[in-house]
C-alpha cells in the first residue's frame, strides 16, 4: 500500500479545534464539496447537494445548531477563536431519492480526504437541531439534513492508540492532546482466505 495515502486517511479523522481566524474560502468549500460530487453514488442517482458556509455571521448560526463530542462530557464544543472556519451541509434531495444509501458516506469521506489533503482537517457532525438549522437558512422542505462536516486548519493533536480493554471511548489528556483508541487489524479481519 501507498504509504503517503495510508498516512492521508490517517490524518483525515475527526478534529474539533481549530484556527478560526484562518479563513477557508467559499471558493475552496466549492472545490472540496465537488469532490463530494464527482464520488460513487448507488444506482448513481446523485440525491445529495450541498450548502457551503464561510460568511462568519452564518458559521455562527450553523454552531449554535451543532452538539459537539459525545463522549467529552463536559465540553461544550469549541470556544469562540477555535471553531470551523467553514461548513459543508450535506442534504438528501427527496425529489430524486426516498433515501440517500451509501452516498453520504462515500462523500463524506471524499471531502475529507480532499481537505486532509490541503492541510485542513474537520468533523462529521450527526448530532444537529434540524428543525432550528433548516429555519435559520431557510431550507426548503424537499431537503433533508444529513450531516453537517465542519471544517478548519487544526489547533489540536489528534493520535491514534491502541483499543484497551473494549473502550472505544476517545479522550483528552491534561494537555488536551486528543486520543482516539483504534480496534487492531486482527481484531477486525475475521478471516482471510
Amino acid at each position: 500500500m501507498d504509504e503517503q495515502f495510508t498516512k492521508l486517511v490517517t490524518e483525515a479523522r475527526s478534529f474539533r479545534r481549530f484556527e478560526e481566524e484562518k479563513e477557508i474560502t467559499a471558493e475552496l468549500l466549492r472545490e472540496l464539496a465537488n469532490l463530494g460530487r464527482l464520488s460513487p453514488s448507488a444506482a448513481n442517482l446523485q440525491p445529495l447537494k450541498y450548502i457551503l458556509v464561510s460568511q462568519e455571521a452564518v458559521r455562527e448560526e450553523v454552531f449554535s445548531c451543532l452538539g459537539w463530542a459525545g463522549y467529552l462530557k463536559d465540553w461544550n464544543g469549541p470556544v469562540k477563536g477555535e471553531r470551523p472556519a467553514g461548513y459543508i451541509i450535506m442534504l438528501r434531495d427527496s425529489e430524486i431519492a426516498a433515501k440517500a444509501e451509501v452516498d453520504e458516506g462515500i462523500a463524506a469521506q471524499s471531502i475529507f480526504l480532499g481537505a486532509a489533503a490541503l492541510g485542513i482537517k474537520g468533523c462529521f457532525l450527526g448530532n444537529i437541531k434540524k428543525s432550528e438549522l433548516v429555519e435559520k437558512l431557510s431550507i426548503p422542505e424537499k431537503y433533508e439534513i444529513l450531516l453537517v462536516i465542519a471544517l478548519g486548519y487544526p489547533k489540536e493533536e489528534v493520535v491514534l492508540e491502541e483499543l484497551k480493554e473494549g473502550n472505544v471511548k476517545y479522550w483528552r489528556d491534561e494537555e488536551t492532546i486528543h486520543h482516539v483508541p483504534k480496534r487492531s487489524l486482527a481484531e477486525v479481519i475475521i478471516e482471510s482466505y
